[in-house]
């Protein structure tokens, strides 16, 4: 009865140690092996491109069956290897020590549901929350970003109670030792931690909100998203920065786009021989004869004498820009730079160069301290 019932296995292991028996076959099969890995996965990659584009654009579900097939195809191939290279050895110890009972396999499959089930609610739960805000124009994306981390983190937390749960743990047990883990934890992931926590600072304080122009750390942009752990600002050059959200609370943050308006300042010179308030009642006309959407009438444009500079009475015009971007930025300050001038040549009004001075002593001083040296010379002399 036995060795009936050890033909089925060592039938096709014997068989597979007839096809390669010889050391280069054996390699032959494993190199056939990985490259037949390789095609597989590549094939399953281009597949999940086409899919995407008809079935399903966000991806998320198309990314799961992608990365479970390519499981199942790893599976497939370490078993290849092994009867390739006739290891029976090895996947006899690989099998005495994953040889589960029945309760652990329920068990492992139940938290793996668990798992998927909690991925897949949140998946559902982003799309749910984004159709039911984008019905209500009163609240802001922001708000639907944190609607979602707070759903998020709930269902993860349910999943990995229930898991605990169907473990037989009690959690009055992992409470207990809360204490010791606690410091493990904090010593191993400090860092981690103060991100998520000022994760959600970020997201409750609301110190800027999606699409807001900030700067922070040396980096200036727009907002494009605000997770637990980082935040992301596209750059004026087109990059996207990651910052972590500790660095973002722990530095000096510039919200530009607090009130939905910005002042630019640009300063210009007057010479000192033109008439300083002709010249201010110029530039504050020409800006406020600027007719484009991003400058604001309300405040309205004003030029104030600053102070003096090496050459020139030096102006700052101020003006305010509506929904500030660095294009609507550049786009008025632009204008405001050529309109100034334009009305400035029209009134013959001189902005100076910078000019310096430079002279030196007259070799006269020279000859006039040599002749008084030579003069306390004769003294000492005499």
């Amino acid at each position: 009865m036995s060795a009936a019932g050890t033909v089925p296995v060592d039938v096709p292991l014997a068989a597979v140690g007839q096809l390669f028996s010889t050391p280069t076959e054996r390699w032959a099969g494993t190199a056939a092996v990985l490259v037949g890995v390789l095609l597989a996965s590549w094939a399953i990659r281009q597949v999940g491109l086409v899919l995407r584009d008809r079935y399903d654009p966000s991806g998320s579900l198309l990314e799961a069956a992608q990365a479970a097939l390519i499981v199942v195809l790893s599976a497939a191939a370490i078993a290849a290897v092994l009867n390739i290279w006739d290891a029976s050895a090895e996947a006899t110890a690989i099998s005495e020590t994953f040889d589960p009972s029945p309760t652990t396999v329920v068990r492992a499959l139940v938290s793996l549901l668990l798992l998927l089930g909690a991925w897949g609610a949140t998946v559902f739960a982003k799309r749910l929350i984004n159709v039911v805000f984008e019905e209500h124009d009163a609240f802001s994306r922001h708000q639907r970003e944190v609607g979602y981390h707070v759903v998020q983190l709930s269902l993860y937390l349910l999943a990995l109670v229930a898991g605990v749960a169907v473990w037989g743990i009690d959690l009055s047990d992992i409470l207990l030792g809360a204490g010791f883990l606690s410091v493990v934890v904090g010593l191993a992931a400090r860092q981690t931690l103060a991100s998520v926590l000022a994760g959600f600072v970020l997201l409750f304080g609301r110190p800027f909100d999606i699409g807001d122009w900030i700067a922070v750390d040396e980096h200036e942009g727009i907002v494009t998203d605000v997770s637990i752990f980082n935040t992301e600002v596209r750059t004026f050059n087109g990059e996207y920065v990651t910052v972590p959200n500790d660095v973002v609370t722990a530095k000096s943050l510039v919200n530009r786009s607090r009130r939905g308006r910005l002042r630019i300042d640009v300063e210009v010179g007057v010479d000192y021989d033109e008439d300083v308030e002709q010249a201010r009642e110029l530039a504050t006309e020409a800006m406020r004869d600027i007719d484009i959407e991003e400058i604001r009438d309300h405040p309205k444009p004003r030029t104030v004498l600053t102070g003096f500079g090496d050459s020139a009475v030096v102006m700052e015009l101020r003006f305010w820009v509506d929904d500030p971007t660095a294009e609507r930025r550049w786009t008025a300050q632009t204008a405001v730079v050529r309109s100034v001038k334009d009305a400035f040549e029209e009134s013959e009004v001189t902005i100076p160069f910078p000019q310096r001075t430079l002279s030196s002593r007259p070799p006269d001083g020279l000859q006039l301290r040599g002749e008084s040296r030579a003069v306390s010379e004769s003294g000492e002399a005499e």
